[in-house]
């Protein structure tokens, strides 16, 4: 892979990881590659599914670009294998969370080296099954049906919600909720009604569990 790059160094540095204690890591090109993502992620959902609404588009891309997705690509392209990493790290036993911020990195230098189609190209080929199942499955994942699903199978109660916060005037309200469940509340979520937070809660909770392995 670091042969198709122009500039080499590029990728070097999107396979540095700041735990190798150097002047230089690859956290300014997640930053980067995090944002060309969401870009070309929302664009392809956008032209694919033309008669879904925003929720439903919101939804896709989340699940598209989640901690989880990115790093099964990560794992099949071997970005973990290729990265240098510090003491603390071993490459075959790598969380999500980097493995998926390995793929962001790699993302931002290809986008750099070569340019936007070049990069929607490689998004398109390195997450097309994913792609895939988000266009037929996305926007239909019920986040909160999974937490209960996750609850029930470790023999707890089912979770719970708990508002947060509530923001706005009566025509454009905004809600923010948390998912609680075996006595972890998690990450909270806003979303334009209560069911839509609780379900976006929901969702943080299962992209801790997963970053977790619990």
């Amino acid at each position: 892979m670091r042969s198709t790059f122009r500039n080499p160094d590029l990728f070097d540095l999107a396979m540095t990881h700041a735990s190798l204690d150097g002047a230089l890591n690859n956290e300014r090109l997640e930053f980067l590659g995090d944002t060309v993502l969401d870009l070309i992620a929302a664009e392809a959902l956008f032209c694919a599914l033309p008669d879904r609404n925003e929720g439903d588009l919101s939804m896709a891309k989340a699940w598209l670009v989640s901690r989880k997705t990115l790093a099964v690509a990560a794992r099949r392209l071997g970005l973990g294998d290729m990265a240098r990493f510090g003491r603390g790290l071993s490459p075959d036993k790598l969380p999500a969370s980097v493995l998926a911020n390995l793929y962001e990195a790699y993302l931002g230098a290809l986008y750099l080296d070569a340019g936007l189609d070049v990069a929607a190209d490689f998004v398109r080929v390195s997450l097309k099954d994913e792609l895939e199942s988000a266009l037929v499955e996305g926007p239909q994942r019920n986040h909160k049906q999974r937490l209960q699903e996750w609850a029930q199978a470790q023999g707890g109660d089912p979770p719970s919600y708990h508002l947060v916060e509530e923001r706005g005037d009566s025509h454009r309200r905004a809600f923010q909720v948390a998912a609680e469940a075996r006595g972890q509340r998690f990450p909270s979520a806003w979303g334009k009604s209560h069911k839509e937070a609780e379900n976006w809660a929901a969702h943080e909770a299962l992209l801790c569990i997963q970053e977790d392995g619990v």
